[in-house]
Formats: C-alpha cells, sequence, structure tokens
C-alpha cells in the first residue's frame, strides 16, 4: 500500500491498466457506407474514431436498386490502400440491414457522421431504430468544418463532368479513379 501512496502516478497508472485490461471488453464498432468513392469527409470520420475503438470495420453497402460508380471489389480496395498500415481497420461488404450485420460479427456500435443538422435528423430516426430492433448503439462525430461540405455523390457529379476532384478524395485513390475513367 505505501508504494502507491509514495508513488501514485506510476502505480496508479499500471493499476489502470491491469484493471481495464481485466474488465474491459474490446470496442467494435461498424462504419456502414458506400464509399463510391471514399472521401476525405470519410476519412475525417475514420481517422477520428480510431483512439475510440480497438476495432472498426469500414462496411460497403450493397444496395441491389442503388447505380454505383465503382464496382465493390473496386471500393475495397480503395479503402485498403487508404488504410493498408492501419490494423484496427477491416473491410467488409454487406446486404440487407446494417442492424443485421452488427448482430451477425457482434457488434454494438455503429459510427456515423453528421455534415449538418439535416444529416442529424435522418441518422437520428436511423439510430433509434436500430437501438430497437438491435440493441445498437450508434456514435455521431461531427465532420471536421474542413470537410463538412464533402459528399460521394458531390466527387462522383465533379469527375462526371471533367471537374478535378483531388482536393476532396485521399491523395493514395487518384490513379484508381483515373484508371476507371480511361475504362469508360
Amino acid at each position: 500500500m505505501s508504494d502507491y501512496i509514495n508513488k501514485p502516478n506510476s502505480n496508479l497508472k499500471n493499476l489502470q491498466t491491469k484493471t481495464s485490461s481485466i474488465y474491459r471488453k474490446s470496442l467494435s464498432a461498424v462504419f456502414p457506407g458506400s464509399f463510391d468513392p471514399i472521401t476525405l469527409g470519410h476519412t475525417d470520420i475514420i481517422n477520428r474514431a480510431l483512439p475510440l475503438f480497438d476495432r472498426l470495420i469500414i462496411a460497403i453497402g450493397i444496395n441491389v436498386d442503388k447505380k454505383y460508380m465503382f464496382d465493390t471489389d473496386t471500393r475495397i480496395e480503395m479503402i485498403k490502400t487508404v488504410y493498408r498500415n492501419e490494423p484496427k481497420i477491416e473491410v467488409m461488404q454487406y446486404s440487407g440491414l446494417t442492424v443485421d450485420f452488427c448482430q451477425q460479427n457482434d457488434l454494438k456500435f455503429i459510427l456515423r457522421g453528421l455534415r449538418n443538422p439535416a444529416d442529424f435528423e435522418f441518422e437520428k430516426t436511423i439510430a433509434q431504430t436500430n437501438r430497437k430492433l438491435g440493441d445498437v448503439e450508434t456514435v455521431f462525430l461531427l465532420t471536421g468544418p474542413e470537410t463538412s461540405f464533402i459528399s460521394s455523390s458531390i466527387v462522383r457529379d465533379i469527375f462526371r463532368n471533367g471537374g478535378d476532384i483531388s482536393k476532396l478524395v485521399p491523395a493514395e485513390i487518384m490513379h484508381v479513379i483515373i484508371s476507371e475513367q480511361k475504362k469508360e
């Protein structure tokens, strides 16, 4: 006991580390989306969520009614390229309800980014429904002001009309986007 009194900071840290590793369950979350393509808005949210979770699954949702610019494999590769050196990140795809994906993968948290009040109103309803259906909590992070205007649909529109998207997407994927443009 006297050790804790004489060296409160170092011993307290050791005790906290021991107890947190014994009692704290690994925290995992899913960040669902189409990521068509992944943007700097997405990476802003992902990068700021990494310290909060032990594992972050970036899950590409497949919606059969939606027309995508990039196929699923290309979107997965773009995300893996951006986060190739981040061991906490996994990339998966799924179809159906996100809450079902969470239950199938034993996930208790959904990560969502909010750009504006309209996003909040939309996401709030989904979050409340997910909590009711699957006992899953949604964690909201606000996008930074420098990325709050970016959306995948805006990026696609600029790209399709010959505009420069290099300030809106991660530099690591520009070569993939340009090669896809040449295929069209």
